[in-house]
């Protein structure tokens, strides 16, 4: 059974915000996650046991040892950004958790421009999770990827419906009295 944008329950109005927020608080989780993950990366040298077990998760999760580039290029920024005192990994998930609480944040109070934001940065990450599960199957990889498709899938419905709704209604009509 086909169901057009209009039928599913998931796109009505008190649904449609339902969503909205609970993507939004799972932003700001990962947000929080990787700010953590980033503070304790910059801020923990003087415990090489833990920087060295850090390091190779983020080395393992991130498979740099697949990518020969990749090694190479996130050693050379390291070394650039930092001179071997800070992890390059650290300041990236600074970034990112900054851009995740961004989105956040943002479509936790329906703004249009963190909704597109969001398609946009979730979108761009799919590939490399595909990537990530072909050379490194797991449960964990395979349910934030379903997660992530469904974010874009839906927040594309939500956007493609609020535009198809815009060119519909009339426009205001403003009414000078003098």
């Amino acid at each position: 059974m086909s169901h057009s944008s209009a039928d599913l329950k998931i796109l009505r109005p008190q649904n449609r915000v339902r969503y909205l927020k609970l993507i939004a608080i799972f932003k700001i989780l990962k947000g929080i996650f990787l700010f953590c993950f980033g503070i304790s990366v910059l801020f923990l040298n003087n415990r090489p046991r833990w920087i060295d077990g850090i390091s190779d998760w983020v080395d393992d999760e991130a498979l740099v040892v697949h990518g020969r580039a990749a090694h190479y290029l996130l050693t050379r920024l390291q070394e650039v950004l930092t001179g071997g005192a800070l992890h390059a990994a650290g300041l990236l998930a600074l970034f990112y958790s900054a851009v995740l609480f961004t989105e956040g944040i943002g479509v936790y109070f329906q703004q249009r421009w963190a909704e597109f934001l969001m398609v946009f940065a979730t979108a761009t990450l799919i590939p490399f999770e595909v990537w990530h599960l072909h050379h490194k199957p797991s449960i964990g990889v395979s349910a934030v990827l379903l997660v992530n498709c469904f974010i874009v899938w839906f927040l594309y419905k939500v956007l493609k419906r609020e535009r198809a709704h815009a060119a519909t209604r009339p426009p205001d009509v403003v009414v000078e009295t003098r």
